[in-house]
């Protein structure tokens, strides 16, 4: 006969296990249904009246054309044909016409022309490199003893001094569009070799995706700047 207690901690044993398999599984459901969904009600208010109109028109031959999972799945076919219509106009010289008067006309609305600038800024800066600057760094957050991952929007200089300090993005996990903007000197960033796409997959992953070494101390920085009481040694008191 089987000891109860050791039969609880299997099946313990066996829940977390499933539990763990199937968690990712989830959340990537989850995900991609938001995502699939989200797109498909861009084009509904168009296609779900043409939809209803032509099966009332031919309700035997086009009646299932009112269901709804078929005026899902049109809607996100629908779409993803006009993202991609954009991105070929916008390879094109009628398309970049086109986005310059979109973006003259956005520039004349009061608060439209500030949540389209910064947004088109940010997106046009995470896909080049800064001068002189890594784009993925890490910095000290929330004390010196901790690094988080940022992106360097831009290079900037202190009044007087001259000291160069950089603007830096802190997306947080696993949700990157929210996040914080440090003012960090640029001596105490740490550099990075990752690429945006590499940061990007480490945040949402909440590390788990990650490579088996990564920088931590700033360059020229000694490992025990910091006393274990966070005191830098210059100022503490003997």
């Amino acid at each position: 006969m089987s000891n109860p207690h050791s039969l609880a901690r299997r099946l313990q044993g066996l829940f977390f296990t499933g539990l763990l398999t199937l968690l990712p599984i989830w959340l990537t459901w989850v995900v991609v249904k938001f995502v699939f969904v989200m797109l498909s009600d861009l084009s509904r208010p168009l296609i779900d009246p043409l939809m209803q109109t032509l099966a009332l028109v031919a309700p035997e031959a086009l009646g299932w054309l009112a269901q709804s999972w078929v005026k899902t799945a049109l809607g996100l076919i629908a779409t993803l044909g006009v993202i991609l219509l954009a991105g070929w106009l916008t390879r094109r010289m009628l398309g970049q016409r086109l986005l310059r008067w979109f973006e003259a006309l956005i520039g004349r609305i009061p608060l439209a022309n500030t949540i389209y600038g910064s947004a088109r800024k940010l997106l046009d800066i995470l896909q080049t490199k800064p001068d002189g600057t890594q784009r993925v760094v890490l910095i000290d957050f929330p004390h010196p003893e901790m690094k988080t991952l940022g992106f360097v929007t831009r290079v900037m200089r202190e009044q007087g001094t001259g000291r160069e300090l950089a603007a830096v993005y802190v997306p947080t996990t696993p949700n990157p569009t929210s996040g914080y903007l440090e003012i960090v000197p640029v001596e105490k960033m740490t550099p990075t070799d990752w690429t945006v796409d590499q940061a990007m997959s480490f945040i949402i992953s909440g590390g788990a995706v990650a490579p088996e070494a990564i920088p931590f101390s700033a360059p020229g920085a000694a490992p025990d700047t910091v006393s274990k009481s966070g005191i830098p040694p210059e100022t503490a008191t003997p």
